[in-house]
């Protein structure tokens, strides 16, 4: 699955376009690297984001298929830390 739409599904941007435009400023990265939109994740892969503050370390569980309700998202992943930005 694409990075934008992923973000978008586990409710952490608002719209696709925000994740996009996240990636495209360079406020994610996947497995250490700065990733683009359209980067395919996998199951086990490393997000870090740097978004509304803070930044949040997420491992992905497992990948969702189709849409995921709001209280559902946080099945799909770990959160490994959050902390604020300085």
């Amino acid at each position: 699955m694409r990075l934008d739409i992923l973000l978008n599904k586990l409710c952490f941007t608002k719209t696709r376009s925000i994740a996009k435009n996240a990636c495209d400023k360079g406020l994610v990265s996947v497995n250490g690297k700065i990733a683009k939109a359209a980067q395919i994740v996998q199951k086990d892969d490393i997000i870090v984001l740097r978004l509304y503050g803070y930044a949040h370390e997420i491992k992905l569980s497992s990948i969702p298929t189709g849409n995921v309700a709001k209280k559902d998202a946080g099945s799909y992943y770990e959160m490994l830390s959050r902390e604020p930005l300085s």
